[in-house]
């Protein structure tokens, strides 16, 4: 099958070929080690330390638009399906905004009324009211 010189020669690359796979993979290990602390360094950095920092991120919380409620409903007595919407996105102090969605059979129009400490400048309508005050309770009707 084989001669003796083209064992020889297989042998030689492969003597040759298996240190130089086996550096490769030590520098890709180590590469990947100093990722690998990188990344640890800036997760320890990020993490909450004392009592300072948990009522910093307490009140970030606080400030996070995390209270959402959604009517849906019928705007206009010929149209079906509940295709137009107020929605209600608000912070633990009442602040955020209202969103609807007004669907006509011809068009559609939007509008967002800016919300603060419960309230608006704007009149609120009664499905904007209605997701407002879910959103506050957490109680869909």
């Amino acid at each position: 099958m084989f001669g003796t010189n083209a064992l020889e020669g297989l042998t030689i690359l492969v003597a040759l070929l298996v240190p130089l796979v086996l550096v490769a993979a030590l520098v890709a290990l180590i590469v990947a080690v100093l990722r690998l602390r990188q990344q640890v360094g800036r997760l320890e950095r990020q993490r909450p330390v004392g009592a300072g920092d948990l009522e910093a991120l307490r009140a970030d919380l606080a400030q996070a638009l995390r209270h959402v409620a959604v009517v849906r409903y019928d705007a206009f007595g010929d149209m079906g399906g509940r295709l137009s919407f107020s929605a209600a996105i608000v912070d633990d102090h009442g602040d955020g905004v209202v969103l609807s969605s007004i669907h006509a059979r011809g068009e559609s129009r939007t509008y967002a009324k800016g919300i603060t400490g419960g309230g608006s400048d704007t009149t609120l309508t009664p499905e904007e009211q209605q997701a407002l005050s879910a959103a506050r309770t957490g109680r869909q009707r």
